[in-house]
């Protein structure tokens, strides 16, 4: 794993490719995805059969076989143990308890004129939600981009997922009874994005597309906006953890760990302040790795996509981190609260010795669904706010318009727009 000192000769060079790390060859891979897409808007439900064919390994002999039915949702749930239900239910508890507190709330105000200002909140229709199924099925994904567009009160959901070899996994299905989805489809890849954006014979054309996904997904959502919504261009998931000389080694390395065992493309970041801990976190590494199932893919995220660095302070490890602006951000110094303040750019903040990352990624109640890549100095977790819209509510009183309306129409002449100021002009002589 890379460790530099921000004193090395060679810092600011090792550091910009940190900065980097979130780049994509979306070029790349646009004509690729491209020629999908545009199969899919001209082809429908017969492209899509052709992709999963190519991509997901089985043959779709016919269109419903696309559908997952909810009897399969239900049996998944009622074959769960009572242990793993209780969880679950516990996970969607506290997710939508979080995401109810978020919901915004329609409003007006009345002036002293008579005139109303004020916003009108809506759900969207029907929302699209994108749940991975590659190198590992993703149940806890459903429940974060599910329970949101229900508390937000969109009334038609549809979820896209793939199916290698024509199998899902059972506690996906499990998650999807839970959360009462009506109509889940086996697509995945660019290939569920553009059945989304566009509709096909099956699957209904929606309003807002949600959800992470590989390189493929990220590129396809990026060239559907505008025809649809989305949350985010997400990239491979990553971790930075800021801490003094008072963290544990141990719970360092394991943290790290927990975010390279996603994928190869992974990023794991270590700030410290202490030159001794930072070499207890590489044996540490070591350790853990030996311990894992995934032993190989978090061996190459850590070796290739990994690193310690070695600051004066915590201040200068603050001023980097913020620089880097982590998708996950673990704060683990003795006075945790103190530091919230100056951190201006992370996707979700963990607070405290006791706050690993995973209990956000599952239990907690924030979405786990976040920007990445340094896209935190701009975006936000995925959150109600991703299904609703906003109208902004105007109606004027007679004094309202006389108060305010000579100014308008002024504004409006010297836009040279004659229509606009005579509309307000027309008013103010009745």
């Amino acid at each position: 794993m890379l460790q530099i000192d921000t004193t090395d000769k060679n810092f600011d060079i090792e550091f910009k490719k940190l900065l980097g790390r979130g780049e994509m060859d979306i070029e790349g891979v646009s004509k690729i995805v491209s020629h999908i897409l545009f199969e899919i808007k001209t082809n429908g439900n017969e492209a899509v059969k052709k992709d999963i064919a190519r991509f997901d390994g089985w043959e779709v002999l016919s269109d419903n076989e696309l559908e997952i039915s909810t009897d399969e949702m239900k049996k998944a749930y009622d074959e769960l143990t009572n242990e793993l239900k209780n969880a679950l239910q516990l996970a969607h508890d506290r997710i939508k308890n979080y995401h109810e507190k978020l919901l915004p709330k329609s409003w007006m105000s009345e002036d002293e004129t008579g005139s109303i200002l004020g916003q009108k909140i809506t759900p969207v229709d029907r929302a699209g939600l994108y749940i991975p199924g590659g190198k590992a099925a993703y149940p806890s994904s459903l429940l974060m981009n599910a329970i949101p567009a229900i508390v937000a009160g969109v009334q038609e959901i549809i979820v896209c997922t793939p199916a290698p070899n024509d199998e899902l996994n059972s506690l996906l299905l499990a998650a999807m009874h839970l959360c009462g989805i009506k109509k889940a489809y086996k697509v995945g890849g660019a290939s569920a994005i553009g059945a989304m954006a566009y509709g096909t014979q099956s699957i209904p054309k929606v309003d807002v597309i949600t959800g992470p996904g590989n390189i493929f997904v990220a590129t396809a959502k990026k060239l559907v906006y505008g025809e649809v919504n989305i949350d985010m261009i997400a990239g491979p998931s990553e971790i930075g953890v800021l801490a003094d000389e008072s963290a544990d080694a141990k719970l360092l390395a394991i943290d790290l760990l927990s975010q390279a065992e996603h994928d190869e493309m992974a990023s794991s970041i270590l700030i410290t302040t202490s030159q001794k801990q930072a070499n207890q976190v590489q044996q540490e590494i070591e350790v853990w790795l030996k311990k894992l199932n995934r032993e190989k893919i978090a061996r190459t995220s850590i070796e290739n996509r990994g690193a310690i660095i070695v600051t004066k302070d915590i201040d200068e490890a603050v001023d980097l981190m913020n620089e880097i602006a982590p998708e996950h951000l673990e704060i683990v110094c003795k006075n945790p609260m103190d530091i919230l303040p100056s951190i201006k750019h992370a996707g979700a903040i963990f607070l405290g010795s006791y706050t690993p990352e995973p209990i956000g990624d599952y239990i907690a109640g924030p979405n786990h669904t976040l920007p990445t890549g340094g896209t935190a100095k701009f975006y936000s977790p995925l959150s109600v706010e991703n299904f609703i819209k906003k109208s902004s509510i105007i109606s004027m009183s007679e004094k309202g318009i006389k108060n305010i309306g000579r100014e308008c129409a002024l504004l409006a002449k010297t836009e040279g727009l004659g229509a606009h100021a005579y509309a307000v002009e027309e008013r103010l002589l009745r």
